[in-house]
């Protein structure tokens, strides 16, 4: 058992991220985008401050460079902020199944990011694992319609969020490994230097979540929010299950397997997520959506593996 502990710990994370997907869903509806994601990112600050205090004895993290504070927070306000507030908006109006099918999209958007900002090399394997990822998404969404041979089976505006979700996830991670390139690690322990990049990437998301909600709704639905025991119950546990477990077991499964077979094995939550979306909010189960589902992560696999 011990000799697939990274494996194990990766199918956990994949899990993990299947419930914040399933939580964040609901929780968007009862409580609104903005509203839930402002509480998201306190919840995260809170738990990383403890975490920080119990580990170094400061509930701030150190070592960073104005540099990384500045990379960092750009990471936040694109990857939290906008990628956050398009893919809880997807979630809304497409579903968090659909909406996890689509951040398969976020490996090639970091690709192409890290080729033009980082100069890191496009290989054919990578061209590949984006043909065959796209391939899986068109298989889920697409269908035959009444005037056309072909046509979209969502809503153009969510697919729109979805999408723009999963470039900005995967924008901001080249942001933050640029980030955390600039991060003094002397000063931390090596594995706490990913905890401490989330710490300032979410500075930047609540900063962002609250000039948000305080324009577009004010401050009465977060007074609301704050009142419902079962809204901040979901709003806990997705900030539980997302950033705080989910970052921190997945930086703990490369400890013990290879990077390649753990991302591979963290990105079967389109797969997974299929029959509690069935059980919980009643979405249909197709062969085609099942089928568009492992070929997305078979071309997500080829990212990792080829």
């Amino acid at each position: 058992m011990m000799a697939y502990l990274g494996e194990l710990i990766s199918i956990g994370v994949a899990f993990s991220w299947t419930a914040t997907a399933l939580l964040s869903e609901f929780g968007s509806k009862r409580l609104g985008n903005l509203t839930l994601n402002v509480l998201r990112m306190a919840l995260a600050l809170l738990f990383s401050m403890v975490m920080f205090w119990v580990v170094m004895g400061s509930p701030l993290p150190a070592g960073g460079t104005m540099e990384a504070y500045g990379w960092l927070l750009l990471s936040g306000l694109v990857g939290y902020v906008i990628g956050d507030f398009c893919l809880f908006q997807c979630y809304i109006i497409i579903g968090s199944r659909y909406g996890q099918l689509f951040m398969t999209l976020a490996p090639l958007a970091a690709a192409l990011m890290a080729w033009v900002s980082l100069g890191q090399e496009m290989t054919a394997m990578s061209i590949v694992a984006m043909v065959v990822t796209l391939a899986g998404i068109s298989i889920s969404v697409l269908g035959r319609g009444e005037h056309h041979k072909v046509s979209l089976k969502l809503p153009l505006n969510g697919v729109f969020y979805a999408v723009g979700a999963a470039l900005c996830q995967g924008i901001g991670l080249v942001l933050s490994k640029i980030g955390m390139d600039y991060y003094q690690t002397a000063a931390v322990p090596d594995w706490l230097v990913p905890f401490s990049a989330n710490f300032f990437r979410c500075v930047a998301g609540i900063v962002g979540f609250t000039v948000l909600l305080y324009v577009r709704e004010g401050f009465e639905p977060l007074r609301e929010a704050l009142r419902d025991r079962k809204g901040m119950t979901v709003a806990t546990a997705t900030t539980i299950f997302g950033p705080f477990v989910g970052v921190g077991f997945s930086l703990m499964a490369v400890q013990y397997t290879s990077a390649g077979i753990a991302s591979t094995l963290m990105a079967l939550t389109p797969i997974i997520i299929i029959l509690p979306s069935y059980w919980l909010f009643g979405q249909r189960i197709t062969w085609k959506a099942v089928t568009g589902a492992v070929i997305s992560v078979i071309g997500v696999s080829l990212f990792f593996l080829g």
